[in-house]
């Protein structure tokens, strides 16, 4: 059975904080194209011949673009159920960074202070991590991060032990004569090579030394492909788990997708089957 909300701030909870009526989608798909047009102007503002041409116009703008963000920051604080909880989560600090650096701006108005401006109109580029919010599927990729992740780390202590390995014998292989003056840069030249990045400022002369990289590039694809397929099977077996246990099953509903631990479908309220 669906709730209808009686008071303001209940009716603005819903269409800030949901995602399944038609107001809500509206508030959402809005509030995206706000975040997109304000970093693409951030973006572009710090190109010196735009700047030069519509920089008043970019100022202008960035503060209305900020004045909507504190109203919808102020929204999100009035309409939480816990407002000190949202105000200390991931999303409730990155509603507030997405308007503080154009308020700090003021209080530096002196030429000496130019770098700390820049430095705050750069942290306007954070507003992104806004989008995070909106994009769903982003809970299955956090969820198949978290369970993937003892996998995940054990791979890179196995990375980094191949990596400390190889560029140690590389120091002995080479030596300074080479380029490599210490294990240390032997590493950075191991961890730079089983990326596949291949900077080049660094490299093997010896015949041996050759060897040992050309077998480092061969393990290098692995660096990709292993944490990729380990993620990629928990997202696959999580949608599986998702799709074969849970649809709603009844006439009025037509909900397909419903969380691993559901026992009651979320629009209508019936038992899962």
């Amino acid at each position: 059975m669906t709730i209808v909300p009686n008071t303001l701030k209940e009716k603005l909870g819903h269409i800030i904080f949901d995602y399944n009526t038609l107001p809500a989608r509206l508030f959402d798909l809005g509030l995206i194209a706000v975040i997109i047009l304000s970093v693409v102007i951030v973006m572009l503002d710090s190109v010196a011949s735009i700047h030069a041409a519509y920089g008043g116009l970019f100022y202008v703008l960035e503060w209305v673009f900020t004045l909507i963000f504190t109203v919808e920051y102020l929204m999100r604080v009035y309409v939480a159920s816990n407002r000190f909880r949202y105000m200390r989560s991931a999303f409730g600090i990155i509603d507030l960074l997405s308007v503080l650096p154009t308020y700090f701006s003021l209080f530096f108005p002196g030429t000496q202070y130019l770098l700390v401006i820049r430095f705050f109109r750069v942290l306007r580029i954070f507003r992104l991590l806004k989008l995070v919010k909106f994009v769903r599927e982003g809970e299955y990729v956090k969820q198949a991060l978290l369970a993937s992740s003892r996998k995940i780390l054990f791979f890179l202590f196995f990375i980094l032990v191949t990596v400390s390995i190889i560029g140690a014998l590389m120091y002995l292989i080479e030596g300074e004569e080479h380029g490599f003056h210490s294990i240390p840069e032997g590493v950075y030249w191991a961890i730079v090579t089983i990326t596949t990045v291949g900077y080049g400022d660094i490299s093997p002369q010896t015949v041996p030394g050759r060897m040992l990289a050309s077998l480092l590039m061969i393990v290098g694809y692995s660096v990709l492909a292993v944490p990729t397929g380990i993620v990629s099977a928990e997202m696959a077996s999580m949608n599986e788990q998702i799709r074969s246990g849970l649809p709603c099953g009844t006439s009025c509903c037509e909900r397909i997708e419903h969380d691993s631990d559901a026992k009651f479908c979320k629009e209508c309220g019936k038992p899962l089957g």
